[in-house]
């Protein structure tokens, strides 16, 4: 997943959503008991469960990689972190420092799944109807359809704030996902996973605009992969939801939220955010 440079500042870190500014790097040789003390740091993530068998095979199969990573860990908690306020969460945001627009890859075709010749033809009820239909029989995925008018106010947004950060309902609290758009897609990744490998963190969700009949039939479809091991269905939807809220609904107190996030970091507090989405539910 490509993050842009701003985001490996941030730093989940134990039992809390505080956000710790990386330190200057140095170097530091891991020895076998500061080693323990950065798991025992990780494992204090209440999170931390729920990815150790993906942590504990880099740990059995490239040993080299995740002492490197130790490492790089332990160069972050090397200085003392003092006790976080809430105000502190959002003084340490500094998504304006190096933010650049999204980078600009191949977009995925969506011929790679349907064959737009055979259905190109249909109107838009029955590329509806195909489309849900086809998904339903899918497993790992969500899916819609996007009236073009509101891909349009979606892009638009997206250029201005290609970065933010979505509060997924816990059992015990939310967990923070980053999403970041890059060309027709949004990459969703939790924010442990960037703990653990920064710019390489693997995804949770990736949802993908498939453009191709924007223009003639007035619709984008969209469809969202997302890892069985992380996120259920109804997780998934949620954080789709939620793109749809803070990106497209024009809402002014989200929007408002968006700006702050992303040029005014000193006044954003992540507690905003959770009111925002607070009558949100998985049920």
């Amino acid at each position: 997943m490509h993050i842009t440079s701003n985001l490996q500042k941030f730093l989940l870190y134990r039992g809390s959503y505080r956000i710790a500014k990386r330190v200057s790097q140095k170097n530091i040789m891991t020895t076998p008991r500061k080693m323990q003390e950065v798991m025992e740091d990780l494992k204090g993530n209440p999170y931390y469960d729920k990815y150790a068998k993906k942590i504990a095979e880099i740990q059995k199969n490239s040993p080299e990689e995740f002492k490197s990573k130790v490492e790089d860990l332990a160069k972050n908690i090397s200085k003392k972190i003092e006790p976080a306020k809430e105000r502190q969460y959002s003084q340490l945001l500094k998504p304006k420092e190096g933010i650049t627009a999204p980078v600009q890859s191949e977009e995925s075709p969506l011929n790679k799944i349907l064959k737009v010749n055979l259905i190109k033809d249909k109107s838009v009820e029955e590329i509806t109807a195909i489309w849900q239909k086809y998904h339903l029989e899918k497993e790992d995925c969500i899916a819609a359809v996007i009236p073009q008018k509101d891909f349009n106010v979606l892009e638009e947004t997206s250029s201005k704030y290609p970065t933010f950060l979505l509060p997924l309902p816990r059992s015990q609290g939310y967990e923070f996902i980053m999403c970041q758009f890059e060309s027709n897609s949004v990459h969703f990744t939790p924010l442990l996973f960037f703990q653990v490998h920064k710019e390489n963190a693997p995804e949770c969700l990736t949802i993908t605009h498939y453009k191709e009949f924007k223009d003639d039939k007035g619709i984008v479809l969209m469809r969202g992969e997302y890892d069985k091991n992380i996120l259920n269905a109804k997780e998934a939807q949620c954080l789709a939801n939620q793109l749809q809220m803070f990106y497209v609904q024009k809402d002014e107190k989200k929007l408002e939220l968006l700006e702050r996030f992303t040029y005014k970091p000193d006044s954003f507090d992540h507690m905003d955010l959770v009111k925002e989405i607070g009558n949100l539910s998985l049920a």
